[in-house]
């Protein structure tokens, strides 16, 4: 419908300031209260059956009952609207649900917010300031709250199949242990998976109290029982017993160290000045066309900088069983096991999420906040880089499985 232009003049007669049309007690405010209640009295209209300011039905106990005023909370701040009621109190509005206290999405709000990585203190001063509202710290949490469920059904939710490659990775959180009530340094796991289309999804995320092999194969057993049959290929950051557990759960997959990781640990014990040279010798190991080659350029590397950085050789020949096959797929494949920018990208948006929190009070807490940073990460683009090349291979180098 269109707005006649008498109309407006007469709604405008008398504004004559920015702060008389959308102030806190402006034009649009009063609009916004006047037209919710005009639409929740055509609700209880439609309820009852008889329009305002008619006899109801005579054979009908059920009639109007005046009205009650309802404080909503909303992006114009605090709306006292006057919800009608009926006499037998069945009347449930659709508009303003009984219990209802926001509107205009402040849930969405309050959450998106809390996924920026504010605290609590920061979202009621921020809500405070922008909207005018004062929010209690209780009602921010069962906001929040309520992101659990999601993460729930997300944890449990089925699985394809089969995934070309697995990238499993950890980042440190701060965690006051609920027990002895002492902040822990806590390892959080994330598995990033490719899917047959090349698109990345995260399967789960797990919080170690006790690293080990039990708590490995539990992961293990939690994706086998959501639906996942086969792994082609598993990228680990050199996580103790983690190789195993794959291999229990997993008989056939190849698991392979994460070479970034490698790289990087390696660097940790150079100095900045010889950082460049050590970082391009190292490429002439991973980028060796064959094992043997790469043999060789490790005995090369050894012989050259042993003197200086005598532990970084033989790091590499502790995970060379975990690195050799690598050496077995294709530049394509090797691409992108080695750049790994999806599982980097996916760290970056978590860490920026949770970089202004010195430590979470509850697991949930801190579980919350990551699944929201994943969330958001995978509402981003989704698609492997030159996946096309690397399909191509799979479908070859694991034919029965990739096509299966």
């Amino acid at each position: 419908m269109t707005i006649s232009k008498e109309l407006l003049d007469e709604l405008l007669k008398g504004c004559e300031r920015p702060e008389d049309l959308l102030g806190n007690d402006g034009l649009m405010k009063e609009l916004k209260i006047k037209l919710m209640e005009r639409m929740l009295g055509a609700e209880l209209t439609a309820h009852l059956g008889y329009e305002d300011g008619k006899d109801a039905p005579s054979d009908q106990a059920n009639r109007r009952n005046g009205s009650s005023t309802k404080r909503l909370k909303g992006q114009d701040g605090e709306l006292p609207i006057a919800v009608p009621r009926d006499r037998d109190g069945s009347f449930e509005p659709e508009l303003v649900k009984k219990g209802q206290t926001r509107i205009d999405g402040m849930d969405d709000k309050i959450i998106g917010l809390y996924a920026a990585g504010l605290t609590v203190r920061d979202i009621r001063a921020h809500l405070e300031d922008v909207y005018g509202l004062q929010v209690s710290p209780n009602l921010i949490s069962r906001v929040t709250d309520a992101v659990l469920d999601e993460v729930r059904e997300w944890q449990s939710r089925a699985l394809d199949r089969m995934y070309p490659i697995v990238i499993f990775d950890a980042l440190r959180v701060k965690i006051r242990d609920a027990d002895s009530r002492m902040v822990k340094n806590k390892a959080v796991y994330v598995a990033l998976g490719v899917n047959r289309d090349g698109m990345r999804e995260v399967l789960g995320l797990w919080i170690a109290d006790n690293e080990g092999a039990k708590f490995w194969l539990s992961v293990m057993t939690e994706l086998k029982n959501r639906g996942v049959q086969d792994i082609l290929i598993a990228v680990v950051d050199g996580l103790k017993g983690f190789p195993d557990a794959i291999t229990a759960a997993f008989p056939e997959t190849a698991v392979q160290t994460c070479i970034v990781h490698l790289v990087r640990h390696s660097l940790n014990f150079c100095a900045w000045k010889d950082r460049k040279a050590v970082a391009a010798d190292l490429r002439r190991i991973y980028s060796a066309p064959t094992a043997d080659q790469a043999a060789a350029e490790l005995d090369a590397f050894e012989e050259k900088w042993a003197s200086k950085y005598a532990s970084i050789a033989p790091a590499w020949r502790r995970a060379w069983q975990e690195v050799i096959p690598f050496f077995a797929f294709d530049p394509a494949i090797r691409k992108i096991i080695y750049t790994t920018n999806a599982i980097e990208s996916l760290n970056r948006v978590i860490r920026k999420s949770i970089k202004t929190r010195g430590s979470f009070p509850t697991e949930d807490a801190a579980t919350k906040l990551i699944y929201l940073a994943i969330r958001n990460f995978e509402k981003g683009g989704r698609n492997v880089r030159e996946w096309f090349a690397a399909r191509n291979h799979f479908a070859i180098m694991f034919e029965d499985r990739f096509n299966a």
